[in-house]
């Protein structure tokens, strides 16, 4: 037991500056939502519909991107910062080319929006707030994910942290400014915050970049002006066998809650505003468990550096139960403070009590979703993302989207039946994710799982 606590100690010790960062950034969506929604349910469905695409797109960088903290950390724990530096700069360059490849994606699809059966007047109010998020703001984010993780991985999280949390503060004042015209600005409304978001960004990766430019912890093994120096094919393949099923993973979690999305613009306006309030809370208690999921995944990858494979379910089953009771409390905020937290975002009566429905429903999920994220989490640590995939593919795509759009479009439930689809197929696949971290720690030293000899 005493062996168990220490593990989990340390995990929170990690986890800690990263939830907090998460919490940031999810405070900025979360303040986008309430500052856009005070100017009507139109341009909030339409945020919330942009918003999705945006992160959907995003998702599959994050994912591509996870092996520079999974490899990193390997290397920082086999006690070599120098061989995991050469993991930076193949990092830096695969957000460059994998974020210019999206943005041409994501230009492309505004072509079919139209065709999604989205209510005409949101498709009119996004198309501004669309492009200037996603065109201009998907190169410094997925930039500063690059720096973030290397940073993580040899355990220097708070000044991450606090560089997130001053983003927050930029995008808040300047989507006052911009959003509704103070100080002199002209109000642009929705497109301010896209503005708002685009600023922020290129603050944080402004910071982050003279931070560890700077710092003595990374003076000795900082590229200097020899960024493209070293690169090989071999390194990027061995980054994309971990990073392309890691990305279709998320592709297919948030694939699912975008589709949730378009399902709810089928419904009405009114139910993918709700939904967006709803997810806004959801999402922002989900940062505890996606920190520790993070956190998770570079301890047990330094673990397997150093070679103490017996501590790989300690690990594991300690992030697991952190963020049960975790997602156990906010399960209690969403179900007796619904009306509340709803009304926070937005004065439509309609909206607020469809919200506070769908906020029980996400009562529910709170314990699946955050159990499925450490349960992946955990196993990228090992290296393993090809069953993880093949796990969400059934559990998201087989059952959640299918599920909730019978019981959506086809019964009386309406919004209410999407959410539930979508709360069975978190439960399959936190199920199902923790039984494969079960089995491939079972013997650590054999040869069933995906471990170095």
């Amino acid at each position: 037991m005493r062996h168990h606590l220490k593990e989990a100690r340390a995990t929170l010790a990690l986890a800690l500056p990263i939830v907090v960062g998460q919490v940031s950034q999810m405070l900025m969506g979360i303040t986008d939502s309430v500052m856009i929604g005070r100017i009507g349910t139109v341009p909030l469905a339409a945020s919330a519909f942009a918003s999705g695409v945006f992160t959907l797109f995003f998702m599959i960088g994050i994912g591509l991107l996870a092996p520079v903290a999974v490899l990193a950390s390997r290397e920082h724990g086999a006690g070599s910062e120098t061989a995991g530096a050469v993991w930076l700069r193949h990092g830096v360059v695969l957000a460059l080319i994998a974020s210019i490849v999206e943005i041409a994606v994501m230009l492309g699809l505004t072509a079919w929006f139209d065709h999604l059966g989205q209510p005409p007047e949101v498709i009119a109010a996004m198309n501004p707030y669309f492009y200037t998020l996603i065109t201009l703001s998907l190169v410094p984010a997925m930039l500063f994910q690059v720096f973030r993780q290397f940073a993580e991985a040899l355990g220097q999280p708070w000044v991450p942290m606090a560089i997130m949390i001053g983003g927050v503060a930029v995008n808040g004042v300047l989507n006052w400014v911009l959003i509704y015209g103070n100080w002199g600005s002209p109000a642009l409304g929705l497109a301010g915050a896209g503005w708002a978001t685009l600023a922020s960004r290129m603050a944080t990766l402004g910071a982050i970049y003279l931070w560890m430019y700077r710092a003595p912890a990374f003076r000795r093994i900082w590229p200097g002006g020899a960024w493209l120096a070293g690169l090989r094919w071999r390194r990027f393949l061995e980054m994309l066998h971990i990073g392309v099923p890691a990305a279709v993973m998320l592709l297919f979690e948030a694939g699912a809650f975008v589709s949730a999305a378009v399902m709810m613009g089928w419904i009405s306006a009114e139910a993918l505003a709700a939904h967006q309030i709803a997810l806004s809370c959801a999402a922002f208690t989900f940062m505890f468990p996606l920190g520790l999921s993070m956190a998770v995944s570079m301890r047990i990858g330094k673990a397997v550096g150093e070679g103490r494979l017996a501590a790989l379910r300690s690990i594991g089953f300690g992030a697991l139960a952190m963020a049960c009771l975790c997602m156990i409390l906010s399960a209690l905020v969403f179900s007796l403070a619904g009306p509340w937290l709803a009304h926070g975002f937005v004065d439509d009566p309609a909206v607020v009590a469809l919200a506070a429905k769908l906020l029980v429903v996400a009562a529910i999920f709170q314990l699946f979703d955050g159990a499925q994220v450490v349960g992946s989490g955990a196993l990228r640590g090992l290296a393993d993302v090809k069953m993880p995939a093949a796990i969400t593919f059934v559990s998201y795509w087989l059952l959640a989207i299918p599920g909730g759009y019978v019981l959506g479009l086809h019964t009386s439930l309406g919004a209410l039946g999407v959410w539930i689809g979508l709360a069975a197929g978190l439960a399959v696949a936190a199920v199902s994710l923790g039984l494969r971290f079960m089995i491939l720690t079972r013997d650590p030293r054999g040869a069933g799982g995906p471990l170095p000899a």
